[in-house]
């Protein structure tokens, strides 16, 4: 069962675009928020030269979210040090213990685990060149980490990046509210809707074609999607490569079926229910 928390967000300089510090109730570790612009101003954070995890976030050439995940000895040092040696960030968001709990294992350690978990979600491009090793630490060791790295999760995500989050949101003890369409020309597809918009699962089939009428813009993303490997030609249709958020329910349709349409009335649970009725009168079933 999840719990209600108590997240205090103290912004440093006064401004809502500065420096913030962020604390979790009952949690031995703390996060800082910091525009890059304002790393020269931290030589007041004394326990900013302590142990720790940073991750460093901006766009890369194609204005796609990217992030770099580090660790560091002493995380200040280590910024300075990535003023000049990465220039696509422009936040970075730092992770240390308030009891100095972290030493240099730990950090490893949550560094490759970070890293792993980014690149399943495949959110953010992540800008590591190499893959962290893993420390080896102790069973108590491990577990006190893994807690520590479900704290990280949740304030990286309040501070407004979803790099560790899954792209379905599957609800603690409730089942999901799985949607699907099956249109003409192989269309075949199944997905959800969630707090991004609507997520097309992996295997989903998309029209072999387009009619002639899809808007054209439309057809740009669709070409897109092919060019990036995520819709995968399988001759028959089209195949999603992996699972993909889309901005709303019709543009999520749309690319299903080839053809302008409305998500709200397209995308149906197993009863017929859909996601239009199912959104407003809660008349939606589980499956």
């Amino acid at each position: 069962m999840k719990y209600g928390k108590t997240i205090k967000i103290f912004l440093i300089d006064g401004d809502p675009n500065g420096r913030m510090s962020v604390e979790l109730s009952n949690w031995s570790g703390k996060a800082y928020k910091i525009p890059r612009v304002k790393i020269k101003d931290c030589a007041d954070r004394s326990d900013l030269t302590s142990p720790g995890i940073y991750l460093l976030f901006g766009k890369d050439d194609e204005e796609k979210d990217q992030v770099y995940i580090g660790e560091a000895e002493s995380i200040l040092k280590r910024l300075n040090q990535q003023l000049t040696q990465k220039d696509f960030w422009n936040e970075a968001v730092v992770f240390i213990s308030k009891d100095d709990n972290l030493n240099k294992a730990h950090i490893k350690y949550l560094e490759n685990r970070l890293h792993d978990i980014a690149k399943t979600a495949k959110r953010y491009k992540v800008d590591n060149f190499v893959i962290p090793t893993q420390s080896s630490i102790s069973e108590s060791d491990r577990a006190e980490m893994e807690e520590f790295i479900e704290y990280v999760k949740m304030l990286v995500n309040t501070l407004g990046h979803k790099t560790f989050e899954e792209k379905r949101e599957i609800k603690t003890k409730q089942k999901q509210a799985i949607f699907t369409i099956k249109a003409a020309r192989g269309a075949d597809g199944q997905g959800e809707p969630t707090s991004d918009g609507f997520v097309v699962f992996k295997g989903s089939k998309s029209a072999a074609t387009t009619v002639n009428s899809m808007n054209p813009n439309y057809l740009i993303t669709r070409q897109k999607l092919i060019d990036e490997g995520v819709l995968i030609n399988k001759g028959e249709f089209f195949e999603f490569s992996e699972d993909y958020i889309f901005s709303s329910p019709s543009s999520a349709a749309v690319m299903i079926m080839g053809r302008n349409a409305n998500g709200l009335t397209e995308w149906k649970q197993k009863d017929g229910t859909t996601l239009k009725d199912y959104e407003t009168n809660e008349k939606g079933t589980k499956v």
